[in-house]
């Protein structure tokens, strides 16, 4: 299968540069371009993409509102975004995994990461490793709340076994770390997630962690 990508950013040069990347894999199709949000969220309704690489500091509509749309309810289609950041940890970072954003990626990354988090938000994954969810959540710890708001009622819906996979999702472990910590086979792990992400409403492991923080499940710097 060919992933189809939307590139969109307000600096000509950088787009000509990842397109001249992506386009030298035999899987990726660049399929279109975009200089700002309003123009991103035309060309997916009109081209489809599956994965939109998002920057987020541009023209007329940023790319965290941009994100919103493509990927909130109600979207045209499947398309998937990977936010693009110039610097680590950009505080816009979290506002774009909050609007729905699959991952993030930094403008000065190689060439080979840069094609290896297409293809692994393409197939529906998170382009964030655990270690760097749980360092992002921390950073901006204070944007999130106290943990003495009242548990949202969709935490209930969860078993018990649910909350305690969450619970380590959003503390930074891969389901095999989570898998040994619990006794449990990887596949029940996998599972669980999946359980979590349904009931909850979440695209990936990335909104778990996001949501078990925002609810006070999890406090920033707690083990």
């Amino acid at each position: 299968m060919t992933v189809r990508v939307l590139l969109v950013d307000d600096q000509p040069l950088l787009r000509t540069g990842f397109r001249m990347i992506l386009e030298a894999e035999q899987d990726i199709a660049v399929v279109g371009e975009a200089g700002d949000g309003l123009q991103a969220i035309d060309q997916v309704r009109a081209l489809q993409p599956d994965v939109v690489l998002m920057d987020i500091r541009m023209p007329r509509m940023d790319g965290v509102e941009a994100t919103r749309q493509i990927t909130g309810p109600g979207r045209d289609g499947p398309a998937k975004v990977l936010v693009l950041t110039t610097f680590d940890l950009d505080e816009y970072v979290v506002e774009a995994l909050r609007a729905g954003a699959s991952g993030f990626l930094l403008k000065d990354a190689p060439a080979n990461e840069l094609v290896q988090a297409i293809r692994v938000v393409a197939a529906g994954e998170a382009m964030l490793a655990p270690s760097v969810t749980r360092r992002l959540l921390d950073k901006y710890a204070d944007h999130l709340p106290s943990g003495e708001e009242p548990v949202p009622n969709t935490l209930h819906t969860l078993t018990e076994r649910e909350v305690e996979v969450l619970k380590l999702v959003a503390r930074g472990l891969s389901n095999a770390e989570i898998a040994a910590d619990l006794f449990v086979s990887e596949t029940t792990v996998k599972t669980h997630v999946g359980h979590v992400l349904t009931k909850l409403g979440l695209r990936d492991r990335v909104q778990a962690a996001v949501y078990a923080y925002e609810s006070g499940l999890v406090r920033p710097g707690a083990q």
